[in-house]
């Protein structure tokens, strides 16, 4: 289900996943009627021409493989899943990361296809592909246009069926992953779930890393895999899912051809739920030193499977407690107490157990004070003390998690995909509901006093080197201020889109309109042209801070009842300052909109600024600049621009200091509002809407806010003289590389199309520096190309993170792919691949409302037509290999190159 466990389950999966990917569980309810499984074999297939359009069908062939197939003509897109029961938990602990290493290998050739083939021949048609370990399940997917049905549903099921294994491929591989496996530590949350997995999961299969260990990965063979693989790949253990615009008999018969003729060559049992013990051996805990900057906590106790009937209780228990930013436990110990930078709870359900994952972030001299209260808090806890109010807001926010999984073609493939993997189907989606509707009081004290309990607390705790925090104390404060109790009494089961209008507005504002039919939701942008362009080098970070206290309460609504407002309404608010823009976003159901609109209104022309609020906000944003530079990529994107450019916005550091934030005032926020809100803006709406309600409300506020005072100026920045900036992170174990090349900005189209267009030839996993860099060295687990631009400047970057040994052969590898694309055209169906990623990659990123409404406000408010990125890509169709390789001597020559390193 898409519970509120997507920060565990991304958790799980980053510690596995080659290309990691968050599986919907739950999601929206489904209208049709429950398909009854139809067993068939080649002569027997049975006719779904006479179903109803956009129904379910599944369809069991005769070896057992379950195929799902669902129509959805919204977009030009057909996405192919193919889910294998073989995940960790399937593994003993002396091949540990097997599921993972082999998910990796798939990609290194096929019976069919060579290394790095699969990738390139689905993004050479525009699509994307990619694949998941889990505990208990691995995944591979992609989505290509619609034309190209067949080649999806042949390249998934090659890599599941008939994987090459080569010796010399599998040994390149072990490296990567375990760079993989070392850049995970870098990072504390996956060093937190680790921990806790360990000691949550004690003797169980789900007790090692997805990812496996470096001695485990180390030590595989070809042998060892293809034996897992004739264990565990076998067709009665597996769902084959292809949803989009298709045809539905055509897709079975493609099926049953591809995999209809497979064998099974043993049974399949499925595995058996985990035994919570009645009595828990808590509460431990675990405490882990290293150069954090922050301390930070996660607590988890066990919780039953994924299917069970207590896990809508439990998610509606997470949700009340610590999903969100009303409930209890983030008001008590963020806004209230201001002990800690975050606060959250989330259930995480695998196929057979689960965890209950509290996470906090606070300072190390906070940490015996919070831990005390929050065990007074948990001692004292009852949920009968929930307000209707909070219930219903509750009710209201899962239900409308589940609903939103439709918006994209992905998110509907997955959630059905799951569903039937691992559930009762559709059904299980309807009996959730019905279940999540029946919680009440009594039954949330019950899961309480059940599940969470000191006896079953495992904790772990990240600290800095010299944090005065231990283990021993920190089980102390709980035996002393939370005492076990005995479980309460026994369980009882529960069950359970048309084209664009533009409207002018007083003082050169504007109003962009794009209907779309398809959900019962509005998506709102609104950006200004300012942003950190209206600052001083001494006002750095100002912009950011603005943006954070803009929607912490208006003169009309607290912060809390603002918050509180949102969620009783499913809806979102939420500002951001960029280098030359400023925005405001919004999004909710359609039927509030005569509720939403005017507290939008409220924000913008009346903010509070209040001073506790400005001094919360003051307090994230220090927190935020501290956090990213725990993290070696959050450090070098933090200073990057400010190493690359010397003159303008570009040069600032966008959250500053922690030192100049700190000596911001209220007054300093409430004199850059008043000067960045007068500036005409552009407000792009997408979704469900009354266009004279729309056209209402950005008349009021253009005619209350809208004072221009000249035209913004976008700068022509000073490039920095330094070519070379290193950086130090001790204890890490990765460096990471970014050689950047100055290119021209978004206003010269020509040239704007030739560097898209180079940078998806150089970038993705079929890409020049994958197969390069990784494929043929295994330098890295990542290295990609990306391209920046603004009106009137830009860069190319080469990133790559590997071991510290091979920074040298990383920058000879970058300068080996450039020197050989200065001296040999790209062949052409390189170019054509590339075309074909440009023109994917853009409409699978703008398929949500807001993407869409962003996208539209954005390009117009600094001054370019709704139509420019498809203007892009028309071009890019008719760019030549002799023009790319123009660009490569004219812009991408490493002597112009500047690098930045971030190294242990």
């Amino acid at each position: 289900m898409f519970r509120k466990l997507l920060l565990l389950a991304g958790l799980t999966l980053i510690l596995a996943a080659c290309q990691t990917a968050t599986m919907n569980k739950r999601t929206e309810t489904v209208s049709s009627p429950t398909p009854a499984s139809q067993t068939a074999t080649a002569a027997t297939l049975p006719s779904l021409d006479g179903d109803d359009q956009g129904a379910t069908h599944i369809v069991k062939l005769k070896n057992g493989l379950t195929v799902l197939i669902k129509e959805d003509d919204r977009f030009p897109l057909v996405n192919v899943r193919l889910y294998v029961h073989a995940g960790s938990a399937y593994e003993t602990p002396e091949i540990a990361g097997i599921s993972h290493l082999l998910e990796h290998m798939v990609f290194k050739g096929t019976d069919n296809r060579g290394p790095g083939e699969t990738a390139r021949q689905i993004e050479s048609v525009g699509g994307s592909l990619n694949a998941a370990t889990s505990f208990d399940y691995t995944v591979y997917y992609v989505e290509v246009p619609e034309t190209q049905w067949k080649l999806g549903m042949d390249v998934v099921t090659d890599m599941a069926f008939h994987q090459t294994i080569d010796p010399k491929e599998l040994e390149s591989e072990k490296k990567v992953v375990l760079e993989e496996l070392e850049r995970g530590e870098d990072t504390p949350t996956s060093k937190l779930f680790k921990t806790l997995q360990s000691m949550v999961w004690k003797d169980t299969s789900y007790e090692w890393p997805i990812i496996g260990f470096r001695d485990t990965v180390s030590g595989l063979t070809r042998p060892q895999i293809k034996q897992y693989i004739a264990t565990h790949y076998q067709p009665q253990s597996m769902l084959l899912a292809v949803v989009g615009k298709v045809d539905p008999d055509k897709i079975l018969a493609e099926a049953n051809e591809l995999v209809g003729g497979l064998s099974n060559t043993r049974s399949f049992t499925p595995p058996a739920p985990l035994p919570i013990p009645e009595a828990g051996e808590g509460p431990q805990a675990v405490k882990l030193t290293g150069k954090w900057n922050k301390v930070y906590m996660g607590a988890a106790f066990p919780i039953p499977y994924g299917t069970s009937a207590e896990i809508p209780g439990l998610e509606m228990l997470c949700q009340l407690m610590g999903g969100d930013d009303t409930s209890r436990l983030y008001r008590t110990f963020k806004y209230e107490k201001q002990m800690v930078d975050d606060i959250s709870i989330a259930p995480l359900s695998l196929e057979r157990g689960g965890m209950l994952y509290v996470h906090a972030v606070l300072d190390a001299d906070k940490v015996d004070e919070f831990w005390t209260e929050l065990n007074k808090e948990m001692a004292s806890f009852d949920p009968a003390d929930f307000t209707d109010r909070e219930i219903e807001r509750a009710r209201l926010n899962l239900e409308n998690s589940l609903f939103l999984a439709k918006e994209t073609l992905s998110g509907l493939a997955g959630k059905l995909g799951y569903f039937q993997f691992l559930d009762n189907g559709e059904q299980a989606e309807k009996n959730y509901l019905f279940a999540l509707s029946q919680v009440n009081r009594a039954e949330l004290k019950r899961l309480f006093d059940e599940y969470i309990r000191p006896d079953r607390l495992a904790l772990a705790v990240l600290t800095p080197e010299n944090a005065e925090v231990s283990a021993e104390g920190l089980t102390g404060i709980t035996k002393a201020n939370w005492p076990s109790k005995k479980a309460a009494e026994a369980k009882q089961a529960a069950e359970q889109a048309a084209g664009p209008a533009e409207v002018a507005l007083p003082g050169g504002s504007k109003l962009i309109l794009l209907p779309d039919d398809t959900l019962p939701y509005t998506a709102m942008s609104m950006y200004w042209t300012g942003g950190d362009g209206e600052l001083t080098p001494s006002q750095q970070g100002l912009a950011a801070l603005t943006a954070s206290t803009l929607t912490r309460g208006t003169l009309q609504m607290s912060a809390t009842e603002l918050q509180d407002f949102l969620s009783d309404h499913a809806a979102s608010l939420g500002s951001t300052a960029g280098r030359n823009v400023f925005a405001l976003e919004a999004k909710f159901p359609t039927r509030f909109t005569d509720q939403v609109l005017p507290v939008i209104a409220d924000t913008l022309t009346s903010p509070a600024f209040n001073q506790t609020e400005v001094d919360r906000a003051k307090q994230d944003q220090i927190a935020a600049i501290k956090q990213s530079e725990d993290r070696p990529l959050g450090l070098a994107f933090r200073h990057l621009f400010p190493f690359l450019y010397k003159t303008g916005p570009y040069a600032l550091l966008h959250q500053g200091t922690p030192e100049g934030v700190e000596q911001f005032t209220t007054a300093d926020i409430m004199r850059f509002w008043g000067i960045q809100s007068m500036q005409p803006f552009t407000l792009a709406v997408c979704g469900r809407f009354d266009q004279a309600s729309m056209e209402a409300f950005a008349e009021r506020i253009a005619q209350t806010l809208t004072a221009p005072t000249g035209e913004y100026t976008f700068a022509n920045p000073e490039w920095g003289a330094e070519k070379e900036e290193a950086l130090h992170l001790p204890d890490r174990n990765q460096a990471h590389l970014l050689m950047v090349f100055p290119t021209p900005g978004k206003t010269d189209l020509e040239a704007s199309s030739k560097l898209e267009l180079l940078r998806a030839a150089l970038a993705g996993q079929s890409g020049l520096l994958f197969r390069d860099l990784r494929d043929k060295q295994g330098l890295a687990y990542t290295v990609t190309a990306m391209l920046w631009q603004s009106r009137n400047t830009g860069f190319m970057a080469l990133y790559i993170g590997t071991g510290p040994d091979k920074v040298d052969q990383s920058i000879a590898g970058f300068h080996k792919v450039l020197g050989e694309l200065a001296a040999n055209a790209l062949p052409q169906d390189e170019i054509d691949r590339a075309r074909n990623i440009l023109t994917g990659d853009y409409y699978q990123e703008h398929q949500s409302l807001l993407s869409r409404s962003r996208e539209a406000a954005s390009l117009q408010s600094r001054g370019f037509d709704l139509d420019y990125e498809r203007k892009l890509i028309e071009r890019a169709q008719t760019v030549t290999p002799a023009e790319i390789q123009a660009m490569v001597k004219e812009y991408l020559d490493p002597a112009k190159a500047y690098l930045m390193k971030v190294t242990p």
